[in-house]
């Protein structure tokens, strides 16, 4: 029983789903695993043991009443603070929202429950949500498990700091900028931001999000193996009537030939030599598996996209959100929201009615490039992960981070997906590289990143350091 929690999510599904081991075991391990290392780096800030085994529990009652529990019977996961989980604080890692119980689950809580995953805690994220960096006044900082040193990632850090570390098979995140994809890359793990519409959400115990983040936020999965993915994907992709922009598109679409754009320095981008290897060492694998891989200079505007996707998030409210900053008295969100002032000064409704023109035009764009090539190599990051709160040391510091990370900020705002592949350690520094399709095409993702997975090492359970 001790070592369930090392397993798959489709692995531990199969078993419990046979009652070779019990959701209630799987759970025992779950807990336990965490009890043994989250002290050491406070991944998950919230959680009830005996909640947890209630829900494994039920698993276990439907079983022996013959009933199909999920396709996720039993499995153990997490999901972030910053959605809405019936009896719990939707902080979103600020103390203002310490006491915002919510009272109904999110639709992407609710639908892993439907598919019989049993949640066994909250994991972290920073202030309101906004940096590449994991820690808060109200939670602490989380730690990566397999450096210390370097950030975990965020928004999305306590989830990938959590899969990566063995607490749960699966995590739950949200990405509007790279807030999946990045904490992945930097723990070592897989990580899926899914097209726009793809998975419902809904905060009923917070105000209605402004338009910037209707259109651009979204949650989804990252794992320790990109079959686990394809199975989180799918049961937080369900149905629920309270997203308006939830899209019931198929999960695997028509088929397409296997082929692929490689870009190594997107509008530019300075990619750093391991970040090169790595992208050149998935798009061998690729052409060793029979794609057709072209290496490519121009790609639609992604550097435009980026600087777009800033404005839309954050010129809608920014005052209000500054305000709220300042409140909380968090440096982190202050300084990711002041570095960004220049963006949305002077945004006004003409201004902000272009943004949204300019926004069709990209998409129609990168909707035919990627028509042409239907999967797309490109980097996570123009840097490895970078040194833990590496954003608070300077402007300079601050400008190299965003900089960095113009990959992940752009593809939001077409509303596309994007998958982190993990491709071990450069250095000793996790590395991976960024699978791209065109919207609704999570499954061409998918399936080129299990490609470059089976061709390389396996992720391996990350042991953290006692501090």
């Amino acid at each position: 029983m001790s070592d369930l929690w090392r397993l798959s999510a489709v692995e531990l599904a199969a078993r419990i789903r046979r009652r070779d081991v019990s959701a209630v075991e799987a759970a025992q391990s779950a807990l336990a695993r965490l009890e043994a290392v989250n002290p050491r780096i406070n991944a998950v800030v919230d959680h009830r043991a005996d909640d947890a085994l209630a829900q494994a529990a039920r698993v276990d009652a439907a079983l022996a009443r013959g009933e199909d529990p999920g396709a996720l019977a039993g499995v153990p996961v997490t999901v972030k603070v910053n959605v809405d989980q019936a009896g719990f604080a939707t902080t979103n890692g600020v103390t203002l929202q310490k006491d915002v119980i919510a009272t109904v689950d999110n639709p992407v809580v609710a639908n892993l429950r439907k598919a019989g995953a049993v949640i066994v805690g909250r994991t972290n994220t920073p202030a309101f949500s906004l940096r590449w960096f994991t820690g808060n006044l109200l939670h602490g900082n989380t730690l990566n498990p397999r450096d210390p040193a370097l950030t975990p990632g965020g928004s999305s850090g306590g989830a990938a700091s959590a899969v990566a570390a063995g607490i749960g098979h699966l995590a739950h995140g949200t990405d509007i900028a790279g807030s999946i994809r990045y904490p992945a890359y930097a723990c070592g793990v897989h990580g899926l931001r899914p097209s726009l519409g793809r998975v419902p959400a809904y905060n009923a115990a917070l105000p209605e999000r402004t338009i910037g983040g209707q259109i651009t936020a979204v949650s989804g999965p990252l794992g320790r193996s990109i079959a686990d993915l394809r199975l989180g994907l799918a049961a937080m992709a369900a149905p629920d009537p309270r997203d308006p922009w939830w899209v019931p598109a198929p999960l695997e679409g028509p088929a397409a030939p296997r082929r692929a754009a490689l870009c190594l320095n997107p509008d530019g981008m300075e990619t750093e030599p391991a970040v090169v290897k790595a992208l050149q060492d998935a798009a061998r694998r690729l052409s060793e598996a029979g794609w057709s891989v072209d290496t490519v200079d121009a790609l639609p505007p992604l550097r435009e996209a980026a600087d777009l996707q800033i404005r839309m998030w954050m010129a809608d409210g920014y005052e209000g959100m500054v305000e709220a900053a300042r409140k909380e008295g968090d440096r982190g969100a202050l300084t990711a929201l002041e570095g960004q002032r220049g963006h949305v000064a002077g945004m006004d409704l003409a201004k902000f009615s272009a943004v949204l023109t300019r926004r069709a035009t990209l998409t129609r764009l990168w909707e035919l490039f990627l028509a042409d090539y239907p999967v797309l190599l490109l980097p996570v990051s123009a840097e490895l992960p970078f040194a833990d709160n590496l954003d608070l040391q300077g402007e300079a510091a601050y400008r190299r981070v965003w900089r960095a990370q113009m990959t992940q900020i752009g593809l939001p705002f077409m509303g596309l997906p994007g998958l982190t592949v993990a491709m071990g350690s450069a250095g000793g520094s996790p590395v991976g590289v960024q699978v791209v399709a065109g919207r609704y095409r999570e499954d061409l993702c998918l399936a080129a990143g299990e490609v470059i997975e089976a061709a390389g090492p396996a992720v391996e359970i990350a042991e953290p350091v006692a501090r």
